[in-house]
Parts: structure tokens; sequence; C-alpha cells
């Protein structure tokens, strides 16, 4: 049998992965690399081959956990920088598990009682809550936390509200305000799952009192129209990138839309017939919008000539191979960037969604219409953005004890 090779640059593969490197080669094509980032695909995997080997370990036994070890083992060496590619090594398991040549992953999730939990307390998030799968991970993990933190022999029924206190006071001593408040959200919502599903008997979610810090009541701060048109002039619109990164900040600037919306956004959700679109917001929230012309023009240029060719329905894709629907950080990387390119100071994302909120407050719009636009479940939420209407906040501010009012 011959060996596999690059027709460009000769790549050699030998060891375990050998006879699977045709069908790896295949995937990267179908997925959209260059023939520049297959070639250095192919020679990691020929390393990780290579690696595999020396180690003893069978190609059936290759997993996340080694493949991160192999790249631990890479950046050891210092070598062959410009060829470490994380998804490449994903690509190459889902390839090697398509074929059926992994073994089956343990059942950890049915192991233990434990597991068993978080799994269901997981669909209860889902199901009841609705809420976004990387704070569901957030709140299984704190779960998790809570439990392992629980005295010896004390089992689930058992917990008290001197427990959950106890597991409060733990956190708040070894972590910042903002990561202990993060515990006490996915402790409560924990406690009110076990309660309702009748694994404890009373519902405990009460004794995870609040945490408190020392907080700076800072003004909502938009950025100056200046700014804003020199974050949009950074873009060079002569490329694909440039197109993408155009359409994104044109999108926050005009809509005040989250990263996580942008990224959410979807070719299904534009209805350029009627001029609006659907805004996948939090809690699984469905808001139509109006799509006004400049955002319209600016994500059409970048489905015209900046999109990469996939079937994915998201708008917004990786700028490379492989072609998937760009994260939330990246939106608030994009906005760092442009920060960078204009000479301005960088701020994230949500600034700009600030910059919408603080322009409709200087334009005099009701703050029941401002909270409609940026799809606020409670006004409370929108009343920070009163304070920044400093002149109407001092005709009706009461004159200080003993000044001379003027």
């Amino acid at each position: 049998m011959p060996r596999p090779t690059s027709r460009l640059c000769g790549v050699v593969v030998r060891g375990p992965l050998e006879p699977f490197i045709e069908a790896y080669r295949e995937e990267l094509h179908r997925r959209g690399y260059t023939p520049r980032s297959v070639v250095s695909a192919l020679r990691q995997v020929a390393r990780l081959s290579c690696w595999l080997e020396s180690c003893g370990v069978p190609v059936a036994q290759l997993d996340d956990a080694r493949t991160e070890k192999f790249l631990a083992f890479q950046r050891a060496g210092g070598k062959y920088r410009s060829q470490w590619s994380r998804p490449g090594l994903r690509c190459l398991l889902e390839v090697l598990e398509e074929l059926d040549e992994l073994e089956p992953g343990e059942q950890t999730s049915l192991s233990s009682p434990t597991e068993k939990l978080l799994t269901s307390f997981a669909a209860y998030l889902v199901s009841e809550r609705a809420l976004a799968a990387g704070t569901i991970r957030g709140y299984v993990y704190h779960a998790r936390r809570f439990l392992d933190g629980l005295p010896a022999g004390i089992c689930l029924a058992e917990v008290t509200a001197g427990d959950v206190t106890a597991a409060l006071r733990r956190e708040a001593g070894a972590f910042s305000v903002a990561a202990t408040q993060n515990f006490r959200a996915g402790l409560r919502a924990f406690l009110r799952f076990c309660f309702t599903e009748g694994l404890v008997a009373l519902d405990l979610s009460g004794a995870a009192l609040a945490v408190t810090g020392r907080r700076r009541s800072a003004l909502p701060r938009g950025i100056e129209p200046d700014a804003a048109h020199a974050l949009l002039r950074s873009c060079d619109r002569r490329t694909a990138v440039g197109r993408r990164d155009y359409a994104i900040l044109m999108t926050q600037l005009r809509l005040g839309l989250r990263a996580g919306e942008v990224a959410r956004l979807r070719l299904d959700d534009l209805d350029w017939r009627s001029g609006e679109l659907v805004v996948r917001g939090k809690g699984a929230r469905l808001d139509r919008l109006p799509l006004p012309v400049q955002v319209g023009e600016a994500i059409a240029a970048y489905l015209q000539r900046g999109r990469p060719r996939s079937s994915r329905r998201e708008v917004f894709l990786r700028a490379r191979a492989p072609f998937e629907p760009i994260a939330n950080g990246t939106v608030c990387s994009t906005v760092r960037r442009a920060c960078r390119r204009a000479g301005i100071g960088e701020f994230g994302a949500h600034r700009l969604r600030h910059t919408v909120a603080c322009e409709m407050v200087a334009a005099q719009v009701p703050l029941v219409q401002i909270a409609q636009v940026l799809r606020h479940k409670s006004l409370q939420s929108t009343a920070i953005y009163a304070r920044v209407d400093l002149a109407t906040l001092r005709s009706i501010a009461a004159p200080w004890p003993g000044a001379v009012s003027r």
C-alpha cells in the first residue's frame, strides 16, 4: 500500500494514523481548508502519529485529553508554531469517530448519583429556564462545587441552611465578589431544582444570601460619534474580513445587539422584503426589530462578497477554515481590533450597546421605547440610562441645604 503523501510538499504519515490520512484529507477539503492549510494540518497529524507510536497509544484510545497532551508536547518543543491547530485535531477525531475507530467513551454521566443529578439539573435549566449553553455549564459547575464541598457523610436530603451559608462563605473567602455572585446564582437555581424535584424538604434557595461588594456608581458610557466613525473607517472593506467586521460593527452601533445576539444571527432571521430582522436574545427570546438601511447594506455586502461558501445558516462565519459560526468572543475581539486600528482606547462590545442607548436618551426618546429597542424585560434595567441626561436631572434636583439658589 503506497504511503499517503501530500502532492504539494511530500508529507509522509507513518504510524497508527497512516490508514486514515486520506479520509482526513478529504474532510479538510470539504470544510474549506486551503491547500496550504491542508499541508499544515497533515504535518501536525504526522507528528501526532509518531507521538502516539512512541507512547504506545493505539488510535482507538485517542481522545480530547490525549490531543491536549500532544499540544502541550508541541508547545514544550517550541517548533512548528504555524502548524499548531486544535480545530485540525478536532476534525481528525470526528473523522475517526465517523469511521468507528474510537473506543466508546465512558458513560461517566451515568456512573454515579452525582452525575445523574447534575445531568437532570442541566436538562431542567434547558426545558424550564431556557438558559444559554454557557450559563448552563456555569450553573452545573457551581452545583458540582457545592456538592463536593458538603461535609463527609451528608447526603443531599440532609442539607441545611447552614450548609448553604457555609458554602457561600468559602467562596467569598477564596474568590472575588463577582465570582461569588455567580456561584450564588448557580447555587440558588440548583436548590430550587432540588426542591421542585422533591430531593429536599424545604426550598433552601433563600438561604443563599446576596453577596455585595463595593461598586462604583458610574454613568453608562457610550462612545463619541467621531470614535464610532473611526471604528467603521478602520475596516478595510476591500477584503472579506473587513466586510465582515464592518457589518458586525454597523449592526451593533445601529441596533445595540449583544455580542451573543450578533453571533446567533441567522440568514432566516433577515426579512429583506419587510425590512426587519429577528433577534435571538437571552432566555430563547425572539424579537423583531426594523432593519436599518445601513445595516442591511453592510450585511448584504458581506453575504455577496465576503462570506465563505457554507451550508451553515448563521450569518457571520469564521474567516478561515473550518468555516463555522463565529463565537461571542469573536464579536468582542472584532471591536477591540477595530479600536487598535482606529488608534483609540480599547473597550468591549457591550460599550456599543451603551452607545445606542445614550444616543436615544440624548434624542429624548422615552425610556419605554428605549427598553423595547434594547429588549429589556424590566424598565429598571433601562432606568440606569436616565442618569445620562444630566441637564434634565439638574432641573429636578433639590437645592443643597444652605446653598444659594441660582
